[in-house]
């Protein structure tokens, strides 16, 4: 019975994974973020669309393999167009003191209330569709200080 539980359950992850795989048209690319400076403001609505401030959950490539990724939560700092830009979090530990990470502390978004990391010097740009869910929207003293090294780094108004 065991055996065959965890075949019915392998089975069913498959289909699930392959459900959830984000088609090309919804998997978001990246660009440096000196080439997607824009001003940046806070401004989350709970309107269940992505704005500035909020912290959003979407599927993410691996840059060293972009064919394989993984659902992780993202800080939205900004539109262009119909698109979300956003920075990936990690809550990889080895992120503290790195250079292009700005430490956020833990927050709603991470179940564990495990400590988060911003990487600031790649954008995610992310279709509507990309979106898996909103999280949580972050506190402005917070933004503020993710917006001001966007500023003072990477030429964003």
């Amino acid at each position: 019975m065991r055996q065959h539980t965890r075949r019915l359950l392998a089975g069913l992850r498959e289909v699930v994974l392959r459900v959830l795989r984000p088609t090309p048209a919804a998997t978001p690319r990246s660009i440096p973020s000196t080439v997607a400076a824009r001003r940046i403001s806070y401004a989350p609505q709970p309107d269940g669309a992505a704005d500035p401030g909020e912290i959003v959950w979407a599927w993410v490539a691996y840059e060293d393999d972009p064919r394989q990724g993984k659902d992780r939560p993202v800080l939205v700092v900004g539109r262009d167009g119909a698109a979300v830009l956003g920075l990936m979090l990690s809550s990889n530990e080895a992120r503290d003191g790195q250079p292009h990470w700005h430490a956020l502390g833990a927050g709603r978004w991470d179940a564990a209330g495990r400590p988060s990391w911003a990487r600031l010097d790649r954008v995610l740009v992310l279709p509507e569709s990309g979106i898996r869910r909103e999280g949580t929207a972050l506190d402005r003293a917070r933004f503020d200080a993710v917006a001001g090294a966007l500023r003072d780094g990477y030429g964003w108004s």
